[in-house]
């Protein structure tokens, strides 16, 4: 077994107090029995390595979706594990797919994706579950937002969009992910720095970066935030532009501004992670502690980090435990802040 790679520290991130209205409601998603018993069946059995069932809780097409489908083909390609199939439960910024995975006791053969979002979305929807009822595996990567418009739209600066948004805030609409999600805190924190109430923000939560763009090649909405990766086939076939991206420095392979780069302050990340059902033995837990440290040392992992535009923030045991700990508390109190 190869040893898994240097783990990184938790990371910290910066934010803003603002405060905000939200448009539109959280979706719940109704998981029905066939998606349960088919969860159940491919997950059936005693070793690991045989069957695999990841869960991504939004829909296709979204961040999560992409992320698991990525450990699927490292896995499959390097027989990792034998048969690994990904399963959508969407809703509620992942709580849907968390509420089902805490009632999937001892079936180690599952494990979900889960993140900033999820926490998010815990804290938003007063979820009756919490990352606390299942086990943490690893974190794995983290990734910057992106705000995008149509090729078509007339804004081509952040200054052109922002410049019209401050004509009337409450009809220029945006869409993202779940409210309260990274997508959502990035739209608050740029009205913040434009000199817009945030109160005046309309926000459209959508399940999944491929929604949101459904929302705005409509019309219904007029821009967009996600990670890079959920816009990254439009923004090559020429359908959606970038007007910005919510990271530090300028990132390679990605032809557009930061925000900070155009005089405006916001600075945001996203993590990515797996977490596994409770009641799984501690031997269990250890093999897919494995699996995800042999995942991501393959050549597929590596390349997905480079083409998704991921930065590579591998965390296990105590560690990750107490960065999910500390992230928790972080937007649980921003939560409150918006009065969300």
């Amino acid at each position: 077994m190869s040893s898994p790679p240097d783990q990184a520290q938790p990371g910290t991130r910066r934010r803003h107090p603002v405060a905000m209205t939200v448009y539109g409601v959280v979706a719940a998603a109704v998981i029905g029995t066939a998606s349960f018993l088919s969860i159940q069946s491919a997950s059936g059995g005693s070793d690991l390595r045989a069957n695999m069932t990841l869960i991504a809780p939004a829909g296709a097409g979204g961040g999560w979706d992409t992320f698991v489908r990525e450990q699927q083909q490292a896995m499959r390609t390097n027989n990792i594990v034998n048969n690994a199939q990904v399963v959508n439960i969407p809703g509620a910024g992942g709580t849907i797919g968390l509420g089902q995975l805490t009632t999937m006791e001892g079936q180690a053969n599952t494990i979900m994706s889960t993140g900033t979002v999820m926490l998010g979305g815990v804290a938003l929807n007063d979820s009756p579950v919490s990352l606390a009822d299942v086990r943490p595996i690893a974190r794995m990567a983290e990734e910057y937002d992106a705000l995008v418009v149509p090729a078509d739209s007339p804004y081509n600066t952040l200054d052109e969009l922002i410049a019209d948004w401050k004509k009337d805030p409450k009809a220029f609409p945006f869409t993202g992910g779940s409210a309260g999600s990274i997508d959502h805190l990035i739209i608050a924190d740029l009205a913040l720095q434009a000199g817009i109430d945030p109160a005046d923000i309309t926000y459209i939560p959508k399940t999944s970066g491929g929604e949101a763009i459904q929302t705005i090649s409509s019309g219904t909405a007029k821009a967009a935030t996600s990670g890079f990766t959920e816009f990254a086939d439009q923004v090559e076939a020429g359908r959606l532009k970038i007007l910005g991206v919510a990271s530090p420095e300028p990132l390679e392979g990605i032809d557009a501004p930061t925000f900070r780069e155009q005089g405006y302050d916001v600075e945001l990340t996203n993590w990515r992670g797996m977490v596994a059902p409770p009641g799984i033995t501690d031997e269990e837990f250890a093999e897919l502690e494995a699996i995800i440290a042999e995942t991501v040392e393959t050549p597929e992992w590596r390349e997905a980090l480079e083409r998704n535009q991921w930065q590579d923030v591998y965390l296990t045991g105590p560690e990750f435990e107490q960065f999910i700990e500390e992230d928790r508390a972080e937007i649980e109190a921003l939560i409150e802040e918006l009065d969300l």
